[in-house]
């Protein structure tokens, strides 16, 4: 009878985790997004990513060459939910009002989501030519308020979109960075500036530039992203 050899098990490799559920695209989109909102982008990669999403360490590379081609879908996924919020603000039939509601909703979506903000207008993505849904993206949140600049004054439209866009623009870093705390001012307005609504000073900026009574925003119902 012949003597039974042993045999050895053999070992299975481990089944690679997929890549692919639902749409993993938009899933680590949103995750990376998350990521910059809690931690900033500096310690965001896509093998950091990967883990977070739950997904091998290749998954993200079948929807992003490289770290600069995810940071560029974080930062058009930003310009279009900016371009939502200026357009729901823009919708007053007097002109000057939509430009004060633009200004408010500028800043409030800029200190809703300060990293992402850093992100959208930083040198790491100076180049948007190379990112075109990017470019077109961002293209689209300025061309709602160049529209409103025009209906108030055809003739000085985007000379007025400049202006307000710098107004909101420089208001949303100052407030971001905390710049308007330990000012040297007298303790009242300190107290005042502890309290500031940046928001509201913005939109009472815009309304000295186009010289227009300043009046409270108007509620609108802002589209979910």
């Amino acid at each position: 009878m012949p003597s039974a050899v042993a045999t050895k098990p053999r070992s299975r490799k481990p089944e690679p985790r997929p890549y692919h559920h639902g749409d993993l695209r938009a899933s680590l989109l949103a995750t990376a997004a998350r990521w910059l909102d809690e931690r900033g982008a500096e310690t965001l990669t896509l093998r950091e990513l990967a883990r977070a999403a739950g997904v091998s360490h290749a998954a993200p590379y079948h929807h992003f060459a490289n770290r600069d081609a995810l940071l560029a879908g974080v930062a058009e996924h930003a310009f279009d939910r900016l371009g939502d919020a200026l357009a729901a603000a823009a919708v007053a039939d007097d002109a000057a009002r939509a430009l004060l509601d633009i200004g408010e909703a500028y800043v409030r979506e800029a200190l809703a989501h300060p990293a992402q903000f850093r992100l959208m207008f930083g040198p790491t993505l100076a180049r948007k030519a190379e990112h075109p849904g990017l470019a077109r993206a961002s293209e689209r949140a300025f061309t709602v308020l160049l529209d409103a600049a025009k209906r108030h004054a055809a003739d000085r439209g985007l000379e007025l979109a400049l202006a307000g866009w710098s107004l909101s623009h420089g208001v949303a870093n100052l407030a971001i960075d905390g710049a308007f705390g330990g000012l040297p001012v007298p303790p009242a307005q300190a107290r005042r500036l502890a309290r500031l609504d940046a928001g509201a000073l913005v939109r009472a900026m815009v309304a000295g530039l186009l010289q227009v009574p300043d009046v409270p925003a108007a509620k609108v119902r802002r589209p979910r992203r």
